[in-house]
This record gives C-alpha cells, structure tokens and sequence, in this order.
C-alpha cells in the first residue's frame, strides 16, 4: 500500500511541476509568469518531499528530517520571493499584456 501512496505523490508532484514549467514558459509577460514556479512547482515540490519523508520514515524506522527541512524552507521562501519580485517590478514600472489587471492601489 505505501508503494500506491508513493507512486501517487510522485506522479501527482511532476504533474505540478510540468504544469508550472509550462506557465513559465508560455505565459505573456512577468506577472503571469511568476505564478508557474511559485504555486504549481511548490505543490509539485511539496508532493515530491512529502513522498520522500514517508518512504524514509518506513525505511529507517525515524522521521526523515531533511525533507521535513527543506519543505518548510520552501513553503516559507516561495510566497516571499514572489511577493518582494512582484513588487520589485510593480516599482519598476514593467511592461504588462493587456490581460494583466492593474493592482487595487493604482
């Protein structure tokens, strides 16, 4: 049953990670852009890990605590660096497709 677990949390975590990588690479203009790595790849990831602290935790009978490390390191980092980025190029002025809504403040 945990190989199915496994399986699952893997398959469901490059699924997100593709999904990310390809809003990366075919979304219009930086705002659109930031949302593949920061949302979808973050799932992705976070699947990824989470397959990974289980598979070593029923291997070695303990808590795998580098996963455990490195997800809390990336739930944490991601939404940050998105947000100072955003508004790093929200104060720079940079150009947006027509799309792109203006932000609540402007």
């Amino acid at each position: 049953m945990l190989e199915w677990i496994l399986s699952a949390l893997i398959v469901i975590g490059a699924f997100f990670t593709l999904v990310g990588s390809i809003g990366l690479y075919k979304l219009p203009d930086f705002f659109m852009r930031l949302h593949g790595p920061t949302k979808a790849t973050t799932l992705g990831v976070g699947a990824i890990l989470t397959a990974s602290v289980l598979y070593f935790s029923f291997k070695t009978d303990d808590i795998s605590l580098h996963e455990v490390l490195i997800t809390v390191f990336l739930f944490i980092t991601a939404p940050i660096s998105a947000h100072l980025m955003a508004k790093a190029a929200l104060h720079i002025k940079l150009k947006r497709v027509g799309r792109t809504r203006e932000p609540a403040d402007h």
